[in-house]
C-alpha cells in the first residue's frame, strides 16, 4: 500500500466536500450520539454528533464541539433557554434513522416525529432521551467556551443521570459498550460494529499489566 503526504497546502486546496469528508476521517472512530433537547415552548430536537469526550469523573463531566455561530444552532439555543440536554448512544437498529438526523428540519419539525425515533422523559427532568438508545444520559450545562480559532464551543454539561442496563455493568464499575451494541462513527457517514479485543491491569511502571477478566 503506497503512502501519500498532504502538505497544509495541499489540504487548502482540496475540494470542500473532499476536505470535510477527508478531514473528519483523520480522528478515528468516534461514539456516535443523537443529542436530544427541547425548547421553551416544548419542541423537541434531535441532533447526531461524534465529538462527544469525557472531561472528568469528579465532578462528572462531559463535552461536545458545537458549530460556529454561521449556522442555524437549535440544539445550542435549546440548551441555553433549558439548561439540560441528553446523550443517547446510536445502536445498529437505530440507523439509519439517527444519521437522518443530521438533515436541516425547520424549527417546528421535531426530528422524532421525522424519523420514527421515540422519546422518553425522566422525571422532573425537561430533555427527552431516545427510547431505542441502550444507552443515555442526561446533563446540566455547566459552561460554553469559545474556541477562538475557528468559532467553534465546547459545551459543557455535568452529568444528572445516566440510563441503561446493569447487566453491562462490571463489579468495577466498567460498561461493556459492545454488549449494548453502540457503533462507531468514522468521517461524516461510516457507521461501524464494535468488538472489545481485551482489557488490561492499572499500568504500573514496575509490574507488567495483566489482563482482565470481565463482562
Amino acid at each position: 500500500m503506497s503512502t501519500q503526504l498532504f502538505t497544509q497546502t495541499d489540504i487548502a486546496q482540496l475540494p470542500s466536500r473532499y476536505r470535510a469528508h477527508f478531514i473528519n476521517s483523520l480522528s478515528g472512530f468516534k461514539s456516535a450520539n443523537l443529542l436530544a433537547t427541547v425548547d421553551a415552548k416544548g419542541r423537541t430536537n434531535l441532533a447526531m454528533i461524534s465529538s462527544l469526550v469525557h472531561l472528568g469523573a469528579d465532578p462528572a463531566l462531559m463535552g461536545y464541539i458545537t458549530r460556529p455561530q454561521t449556522v442555524t444552532r437549535h440544539s445550542v439555543e435549546n440548551i441555553v433557554a433549558t439548561g439540560v440536554y441528553t446523550f443517547n448512544q446510536v445502536n445498529s437498529l437505530m440507523l439509519p434513522a439517527a444519521h437522518q438526523c443530521g438533515a436541516k428540519y425547520p424549527r417546528e419539525v421535531s426530528e422524532f416525529a421525522a424519523t420514527g425515533l421515540n422519546e422518553g422523559y425522566v422525571d422532573n427532568f425537561a430533555a427527552p432521551y431516545v427510547q431505542q438508545s441502550n444507552l443515555s444520559i442526561g446533563l446540566r450545562l455547566i459552561e460554553k467556551v469559545l474556541i477562538k480559532h475557528n468559532g467553534t464551543e465546547l459545551i459543557i454539561g455535568e452529568i444528572a443521570w445516566v440510563r441503561l442496563p446493569s447487566a453491562v455493568i462490571a463489579e468495577d464499575g466498567y460498561v461493556a459498550l459492545e454488549l449494548l451494541d453502540t457503533v462507531a462513527v468514522s468521517g461524516l457517514d461510516g457507521y461501524h460494529r464494535t468488538q472489545r479485543i481485551a482489557r488490561f491491569s492499572y499500568p504500573e511502571a514496575e509490574q507488567a499489566v495483566q489482563q482482565l477478566k470481565s463482562l
